[in-house]
């Protein structure tokens, strides 16, 4: 196979399934990982995909990051209602990590209340909102993100490798059945890896207008959490469709 008849290949792999390993297209195509790496240099520079760690996404569907004061209030009716569904996945005595973001703010509110549980949490505002609550909070440390107040780091990350818990909330930028969940940054990436690491269980949450969506850095395949709890706008075909790649059904 010539180079541009392999690289048009590639192309067409990668607008078919959203994303593309470096191993799976060494396979497919037979050819060296660095013939792959250089073809994907080069289809990059076209503006045709974008590379990631260890393989490919299509550029046009990247989702970038939002402010605090830009997300805060949006989709704000649909955060409340995901949030009453999952605090029914917090057990009694449970001690729990809770991602940064909006969606898991509204989750913490709900269990402002319930004395039996420990959250640790790499968001300012979360720990602010539970500065006069019952629960007990430890806040992870770290560099606060501008306009964003989410915590990141080396301090953040020794605290993260240093625990043990029940429960992560996982928060998501994009959900996408295929590439699953992904980040802007690689930071906030590694964050949320070490939190699923540090986790018994981890259960994403988030609204409906985060799904079939991609951003730059993968946190995790859809298998590797326990469910998803989301809102009601989903059609019933999506709902099998990223319910087959978790371990539990959507709540």
């Amino acid at each position: 196979m010539n180079p541009k008849s392999r690289r048009e290949q590639i192309q067409q792999l990668v607008e078919e399934q959203g994303k593309v390993e470096i191993d799976q297209l060494t396979e497919a195509l037979q050819v060296s990982h660095m013939t792959v790496r250089r073809d994907l240099a080069l289809l990059e520079e076209e503006q045709k995909l974008i590379r990631t760690h260890g393989g490919a996404v299509l550029p046009k569907a990247l989702v970038k990051e939002t402010p605090y004061v830009s997300k805060e209030t949006k989709e704000l009716q649909a955060k409340r209602s995901i949030a009453e569904k999952a605090v029914s996945i917090v057990g009694q005595g449970a001690t729990i990590l809770v991602d940064s973001g909006t969606t898991t703010l509204e989750i913490v509110r709900l269990l402002k209340n319930r004395e039996d549980v420990t959250i640790i949490t790499n968001d300012i505002k979360i720990a602010a909102e539970l500065v006069d609550a019952k629960p007990r909070c430890i806040v992870t440390g770290g560099e606060v993100q501008p306009k964003v107040g989410a915590l990141y780091g080396a301090h953040a990350y020794d605290l993260l490798r240093s625990i043990h818990v029940d429960l992560f909330i996982l928060g998501a930028h994009a959900v996408h059945s295929h590439v699953g969940v992904t980040a802007p940054t690689l930071e906030k990436a590694k964050m949320k890896q070490l939190m699923i690491q540090a986790a018994e269980q981890t259960w994403l949450v988030c609204d409906s207008s985060k799904f079939n969506e991609k951003s730059f850095a993968h946190v995790c395949e859809l298998h590797e959490v326990e469910g998803l709890v989301t809102d009601d706008r989903l059609s019933d075909t999506e709902l099998e469709e990223f319910h087959q790649n978790c371990v539990k059904a959507p709540l």
